[in-house]
């Protein structure tokens, strides 16, 4: 009880300045939530160490996964994952900047940005450029869009190479690219033709599906939801002619500056019990619908 008592008054002495400052500065005593959360949450963080500042930018178009909601706030899979590590994290702040892809990517390999947020692929080019850590971070689910007369004959690659399907021409840059190159690698008898093809924006590919000029889009879930499921959908006027088929997942990561391994290192202890937990397979399902993760091979 001794050691207790002076252990408390040890405490009060070291905060007191702490205290004073905090109660003197008007903004930093309101109970208002931020985009690096509350100001108990940080005020704890303080409370406990310094915490070293991290700016992370997100991709504020990227529904579900990275994106600013109604109410202005930063949210979608990614980053509310991030939030979570954030909480694990006591040593950092992170604070959520929304902004556009090639801002984001600049910025991150600047050092403008500490960790860029953006449903991001492995790529040579990119880990030339940034930290990918040891965890990745989600899945996104990848499948074929096809036409509705299709649904009960196309559900995979195989399907496509079996009954001589045309596929949509992708970007060799896309992850889905290398996920015909595997296939056709695995089955050197029956190759899929595929086109290499620079651009190809998501409305060329659901309009080109429709009309019947190719058969099939290999492409992630999330365009199909949001231009064609959607009610709001640009496209979703062609709903009842189009349909999906998730076969694949590709692995997402957090994107980290060269300067900032410590962060990458400290992310992936507290990734991996956030996963343990079952934390990240919750906000999988909640943002994307499923468990995208049970489709990675």
């Amino acid at each position: 009880m001794k050691n207790k008592k002076k252990k408390s008054l040890l405490t009060a002495v070291l905060f007191a300045p702490l205290i004073a400052s905090i109660a003197l500065g008007g903004c930093a005593s309101q109970a208002v939530e931020t985009q690096t959360g509350t100001n108990a949450e940080v005020n704890a963080k303080i409370g406990t160490a310094e915490a070293k500042k991290i700016k992370v930018a997100f991709a504020q178009t990227g529904k579900p996964i990275t994106y600013v909601d109604e109410n202005g706030k930063a949210t979608g899979y990614d980053v509310e994952v991030l939030k979570l590590v954030d909480e694990l994290l006591p040593q950092y702040e992170f604070e959520f900047v929304p902004t556009t892809d090639d801002d984001l990517l600049i910025g991150v390999e600047s050092g403008k940005y500490d960790v860029g947020l953006k449903n991001a692929f492995y790529t040579e080019a990119r880990a030339a450029k940034y930290i990918y850590p040891k965890e990745y971070l989600g899945a996104s689910a990848s499948g074929l869009l096809i036409r509705k007369e299709d649904e009960g004959t196309i559900h995979d690659l195989s399907d496509i190479a079996k009954l001589d399907k045309k596929l949509l021409p992708i970007a060799p840059q896309d992850a889905q690219y290398s996920l015909v190159q595997t296939y056709n690698n695995e089955h050197p008898e029956d190759p899929i033709p595929i086109e290499a093809s620079e651009s190809f924006t998501v409305q060329d590919g659901i309009l080109l599906i429709a009309e019947g000029k190719y058969d099939a889009w290999l492409v992630i879930k999330s365009n199909y939801d949001i231009n064609v499921v959607a009610k709001d959908g640009a496209y979703h006027n062609l709903a009842d002619e189009l349909a999906w088929s998730t076969f694949a997942a590709t692995k997402t990561w957090p994107l980290f500056n060269k300067k900032q391994q410590a962060l990458a290192d400290a992310y992936d202890g507290a990734i991996k019990q956030l996963k343990e937990q079952g934390k990240t397979k919750e906000l999988l399902v909640q943002f994307l619908g499923e468990d995208t993760a049970s489709y990675l091979k």
